[in-house]
């Protein structure tokens, strides 16, 4: 089932007017592998009085079905059944941590929420999350020992970091810190709140990333914009569309970051260089904007809500910022539009062949106004020097069924103790683990 635009009826009103509409069945004419790299092909930028939808019927996976991986790799279940997975946090001595949640229900109904309420409805982003932790603990051959719900009682959950005893849950509307010991199997000790985050009940990007800096005296959490480009008015985005830095023994906070439209995830590399996957503005047509992997800057800014890609001006919003538009960073790696890339992780161990050693993995969660749909999978980007270097190449697909439906959509990914790719399904309700074939066969001989 594919919703069609005629559905629904959502004039863009945003700032000073319209900008020249395209079609209800406006397609994507640019290949879409120019729009992937250092230098994506950007179009002229258009509006639609009527959005495409193009939203695959969410129907999960049956019997023996599972991703589809490349030959020298392997994938399983590791936890299926789960309540809307959406991210993965590895502990030290190898257990695994699945967030299981989703957003604040918003107490009124805006009519200009209609068009994101069914894409919820049919791709499964409305699914019913466990707003919960669950911890899985497992052996060599990726079969689970224990099972346990870890911990309860959080508001929208999402990003998960451990430091000494400390363990931080970022929810949505504040970052909370849990004693933790290592081989505990749940937390029942309450929460102290260490800062509060920009949230609310009508909250347009709900999810707060987090991560720590590499000498764990500072946490980095990605704070999503309010709306697609300030249609709720700038009051709305005060400090957010930003990656915050928050102080781990006072937990006072500053903008480290800012101009970045949601920061859906963000990871360290080598070096300890913040890195960051970013959700960029719909709404102008199917090849803008190109989602985003780059590095994040202390005290740069990345352009919206004024720019997209660098200087490129974004006609709809009133009044313009020249001055910040002029010192916009153009971001270090184009993912392709729409692809709405929710997780990334950096692989260099040995689990996985070789060539997968010293680059990104990131998780395309998929369109829902694009027509063909793009995402729904996870790729690899090679890097050299520090930088990514080569066009991303394709790892984890399978999860799209027949065009008209979706086994499954991926969110966040995660690397375990044997280096193992481990990666979030929300749609599946399913953590998949993905290993070296070499590898998955020796495990099997050790049973």
């Amino acid at each position: 089932m594919k919703v069609s635009c005629m559905t629904v009826l959502r004039p863009l009103l945003v700032g000073a007017g319209l900008l020249a509409l395209a079609g209800c069945g406006s397609k994507a004419t640019i290949d879409p592998k120019t729009q992937i790299g250092a230098n994506p092909v950007l179009p002229d930028p258009q509006a639609y009085l009527l959005p495409p939808m193009d939203v695959p019927k969410a129907i999960g996976w049956s019997g023996n079905e599972k991703p589809v991986v490349p030959a020298g790799l392997h994938i399983e279940a590791l936890a299926t059944g789960l309540q809307h997975p959406r991210t993965i946090t590895v502990l030290p001595n190898g257990d695994v941590l699945i967030v299981e949640t989703n957003g604040p229900k918003a107490p009124v109904f805006r009519p200009k929420d209609k068009i994101a309420g069914m894409v919820k409805a049919v791709g499964g982003a409305s699914a019913k999350g466990g707003n919960q932790i669950t911890l899985v603990r497992y052996g060599a051959d990726g079969k689970p020992t224990l099972r346990t719900v870890f911990l309860t009682g959080l508001h929208s959950p999402y990003g998960v970091v451990l430091v000494g005893s400390d363990l931080y849950v970022a929810n949505t509307d504040a970052v909370l810190r849990f004693p933790y010991h290592d081989g505990d199997t749940a937390i029942t000790t309450p929460g102290v709140k260490l800062t509060d985050l920009p949230g609310g009940p009508i909250d347009h990007h709900w999810t707060k990333s987090m991560v720590a800096s590499a000498d764990g005296s500072k946490l980095y959490v990605g704070v999503g914009s309010n709306s697609n480009i300030t249609e709720n008015g700038m009051g709305a985005e005060l400090n957010r569309a930003a990656v915050w830095e928050i102080d781990r023994a006072t937990g006072a906070s500053r903008l480290y970051a800012t101009g970045l439209r949601n920061p859906t995830n963000l990871t360290l590399a080598p070096g300890g260089k913040l890195w960051a996957v970013v959700n960029e503005r719909d709404e102008l047509g199917p090849d803008l904007v190109p989602d985003y992997m780059t590095t994040v800057q202390e005290g740069a800014f990345y352009g919206w809500p004024y720019s997209y890609y660098g200087q490129h001006l974004d006609p709809r919003v009133k009044p313009q910022r020249p001055d910040l538009v002029a010192k916009a960073i153009k971001p270090d790696y184009a993912l392709g539009s729409h692809v709405a890339a929710l997780g990334i992780a950096w692989y260099d161990t040995a689990g996985l062949p070789a060539a997968y050693r010293g680059g990104m993995f990131v998780g395309e969660h998929g369109s829902w106004d694009r027509t063909p749909v793009s995402g729904y999978k996870v790729v690899f980007v090679p890097f050299k020097d520090g930088k990514p270097a080569g066009m991303a190449q394709d790892v984890i697909t399978g999860f799209l069924g027949d065009g008209n439906t979706t086994h499954g959509r991926p969110v966040g990914l995660a690397v375990d103790k044997a280096g193992a790719l481990l990666v979030a399904d929300d749609v599946g309700n399913t953590v998949w683990r993905v290993t070296g074939a070499a590898q998955t066969a020796m495990a099997d001989t050790r049973r």
